[in-house]
C-alpha cells in the first residue's frame, strides 16, 4: 500500500471525503500561475462558502511551485510535486487535528516519536502564543525540548496582505544517520519538515486588526515526494522509488554515473515532469513568453541546457523517452496524461528544436560580438541572455574555449537588476495566496455565467468555456470556438447579457450528484475535477453551471456589460475580454 492510498484511506476513515484534484492552472484566480498548494481549490470554502461533501475533506493535488526554481538541482525540492491535504471546514480543529496528524505518522506510517520536532507560533501584541497546539504535541508524547516558538515569518499564515489567519504548526523528521539531537535546532539543516497544520481562526483586516472567526478552518499539507524519500531511508528524493525508473534511463542515456552529475540530472528530471503535467494540462498550456506558457518554455530550455552538460546528444529524443516514463508512472492516477500523451511530446520535441536554433543563432552571435574583445564585459554577456537567451553558463563556457574570461560579478549585478524589474512586474503571479474575492470580483465571476450562456445562444450551442482570468477591473473568457466573432454576433451577447442582468434574475445554488447536473444540461469546464456531489449555480432560466462559487445573489446589482475586445487566445479557441460599467 502506498503513501498517498495510506493517506487517504486514514482519513476517509475519520469521516474524511476524498475529492478529486483540481488542474493544475487555477479557476478564476488571477494571484497565481499554478496551484501552489492543496489548499487553493477550495479557496472559496475556505471563505465561507458550503462544499457539497460537508466539513471534512481530503486529496492529493498536484502544485506547481515556483519560488523555489533556483533551489532546484538539490536533494529535497521540486518545481511539480504532489501534496497530501486535509480539512476541516468549521467542524475539528487543533486538539483533533493534531491528533490526527501525530497518529498518522506514529502508528499508519511507523515513524518514530523520537525522530519528530515541533515548531509552533511564539505569540506577539496582537495573537497570544499558541500554547494549546505545543500541550497537544506534549500530552501526544513530543518533548519539551522538542518544541519550538517561532514568530510570524515562520509559524503564522494570512491570505494575503489581510483576510483568514491564525497560526501554524509544522512538524519535522530528523533526516540523518547521526545521533538525534535532545534539544530541537531549528537551524539544523538535518530538520526537514514533513507536514504543516494551518489553524485559521482569526481575521485581519487593511488596518491590521485582528479579530476572531465565526467558522474556524484546517489546512494541513504534506509532500508526497518528500515524505516517500524519508519512508524509504534516502536522503536524496531524486534516489526514491518515485524517480527511480526516469533516472536509471537518464544515466543509461547520458551514459554517466550520477555521482558527481546530480546537480543536471535531477534538474533534467524535474523539469521534464513538470513540463509534461503543464503542458497535459486541460487549459491546453504551450510554451510561449507569457505567463504559465513563459514557465513552460523556461523548464524545457533549463532542462536542455543541463542536457547538454551531459553530453547528450540534443538531437536523439532523449526528453521524450524520460517523459514517456514520467506519463506511464502518472497516467492511472491522472488521465489527462495518457490522453494528451502526443500533445505533451510535440511540445517537448517543437520546444527543443526551437531551442537548438537559438543556441546556433546564440554561438554565431557570440562569435559576432566579441571577435575584437580580449574578455567578454558584462553587458555583452548580459545582452546574449536577455536578447537571444543564451544562457550565461553556455557563454562561459565558449569564452573558455575561446581562452576569454567573463566578467561574472557585473553580469550578476545586470542580472539581479533584471530580476528584480521581472519581479515587480508580475507581483504575486508567483507566489501563493488567495484571490481577492471582492465584490467586483464576486460580480465578475456572475458575469462569466451570462456570458458563457449568450455565446451560446448567439454563436453556436457547441461553444464551452476553455478558460477565465479575473480581476477587479474586468474578466477574460476563453472559449472554443472556430471563427472571429463579427461585430453583429458580439452586439447580441453583449445586448442579451445585459437583458438578462436587468430582468434581475435570482442565482440560486443547488447542490446534486454530477451526472444528475450534467444530464440536466448544466454547464461544466473540466469535469474531471469536480467531486460526484456538486454546486450547481442557476441563473433565472438562462444559465445553469457546475461551479464552487462565490457569486452575487441576483443579477440586477451587476451594472453594464461592456464587451472590450475579442481576439484569438490560441488554436479553436477566442477570447473576450469584458467590463462592468
Amino acid at each position: 500500500m502506498n503513501l498517498k492510498k495510506k493517506y487517504l484511506d486514514y482519513f476517509e476513515s475519520l469521516g474524511h471525503v476524498v475529492i478529486p484534484s483540481a488542474p493544475l492552472v487555477p479557476e478564476n484566480d488571477p494571484s497565481v500561475l499554478f496551484n501552489t498548494a492543496g489548499m487553493q481549490p477550495l479557496i472559496v470554502y475556505l471563505m465561507g462558502e458550503d462544499h457539497p461533501y460537508g466539513k471534512r475533506l481530503c486529496d492529493v493535488q498536484k502544485c506547481v511551485r515556483l519560488t523555489d526554481l533556483d533551489s532546484i538541482g538539490d536533494e529535497t525540492h521540486h518545481t511539480f510535486f504532489e501534496m497530501l491535504g486535509n480539512w476541516s471546514l468549521g467542524d475539528y480543529f487543533k486538539h483533533e487535528s493534531i491528533e490526527y496528524s501525530f497518529n498518522f505518522l506514529t502508528k499508519v506510517l511507523n515513524i518514530p516519536v523520537e525522530k519528530l520536532a515541533i515548531t509552533v507560533f511564539k505569540g506577539d501584541d496582537k495573537i497570544p502564543r499558541d500554547d494549546v497546539s505545543a500541550k497537544r504535541w506534549m500530552d501526544l508524547g513530543i518533548k519539551k525540548d522538542r518544541i519550538a516558538y517561532l514568530g510570524r515569518d515562520d509559524n503564522f499564515w494570512i491570505a494575503g496582505e489581510s483576510g483568514p489567519c491564525g497560526c501554524d504548526t509544522e512538524i519535522f523528521y530528523w533526516r540523518s544517520l547521526d545521533p538525534v539531537p535532545i534539544v530541537f535546532d531549528v537551524l539544523d539543516e538535518r530538520w526537514v519538515e514533513i507536514w504543516n497544520n494551518v489553524f485559521m481562526e482569526y481575521y485581519q483586516d487593511a488596518d491590521g486588526n485582528i479579530s476572531e472567526l465565526k467558522k474556524k478552518n484546517v489546512d494541513t499539507g504534506m509532500g508526497v515526494e518528500r515524505t516517500v524519500a524519508i519512508l524509504e531511508g534516502v536522503n536524496d528524493n531524486y534516489l526514491s522509488s518515485i524517480w527511480h525508473d526516469a533516472l536509471e534511463l537518464l544515466k543509461k542515456i547520458s551514459n554517466l554515473p550520477y555521482e558527481g552529475n546530480e546537480k543536471s540530472m535531477r534538474i533534467i528530471l524535474d523539469h521534464i515532469r513538470t513540463a509534461v503535467f503543464i503542458a497535459a494540462d486541460p487549459s491546453g498550456i504551450k510554451p510561449s513568453n507569457t505567463n504559465q506558457g513563459y514557465i513552460l518554455r523556461r523548464l524545457i530550455r533549463r532542462c536542455i541546457r543541463h542536457a547538454r552538460k551531459l553530453n547528450i546528444d540534443l538531437n536523439s529524443n532523449f526528453e521524450e523517452e524520460i517523459a514517456k516514463v514520467f506519463i506511464n508512472l502518472y497516467k492511472d492516477t491522472y488521465k489527462e496524461l495518457g490522453e494528451n500523451e502526443e500533445v505533451v511530446l510535440e511540445v517537448l520535441r517543437t520546444e527543443k528544436e526551437k531551442f537548438n536554433k537559438t543556441l546556433e543563432k546564440g554561438l554565431k552571435v557570440f562569435d559576432k560580438l566579441t571577435k575584437d574583445m580580449k574578455d567578454v564585459d558584462s553587458f555583452t554577456a548580459f545582452h546574449l541572455y536577455d536578447t537571444f537567451g543564451f544562457p550565461i553558463e553556455l557563454t562561459v563556457e565558449v569564452a573558455h574555449e575561446h581562452d576569454m574570461n567573463v566578467d561574472l560579478e557585473g553580469f550578476e549585478k545586470l542580472f539581479k537588476e533584471h530580476q528584480k524589474k521581472s519581479r515587480t512586474a508580475s507581483q504575486g503571479m508567483f507566489k501563493g495566496g488567495l484571490s481577492g474575492n471582492s465584490d467586483m470580483e464576486i460580480k465578475y465571476h456572475t458575469a462569466t455565467h451570462l456570458l458563457n450562456a449568450a455565446l451560446r445562444k448567439v454563436v453556436s450551442k457547441d461553444v464551452h468555456q476553455k478558460g477565465s482570468n479575473i480581476t477587479s477591473e474586468r474578466l477574460r473568457f476563453d472559449f472554443s470556438c472556430d471563427h472571429k466573432l463579427s461585430l453583429d454576433e458580439l452586439a447580441k451577447v453583449e445586448d442579451l447579457v445585459n437583458e438578462w442582468i436587468k430582468a434581475d434574475y435570482k442565482v440560486e445554488k443547488l447542490t446534486m450528484k454530477k451526472e444528475e447536473a450534467i444530464s440536466s444540461g448544466a454547464e461544466c469546464m473540466f469535469i474531471d475535477k469536480y467531486p460526484d456531489i456538486v454546486s450547481v449555480y442557476k441563473i433565472g432560466d438562462v444559465s445553469k453551471e457546475l461551479c464552487g462559487g462565490p457569486h452575487v445573489e441576483h443579477t440586477g446589482v451587476l451594472g453594464k456589460f461592456k464587451i472590450k475586445k475579442e481576439e484569438s487566445s490560441s488554436a479553436g479557441v477566442r477570447r473576450i475580454k469584458a467590463v462592468l460599467e
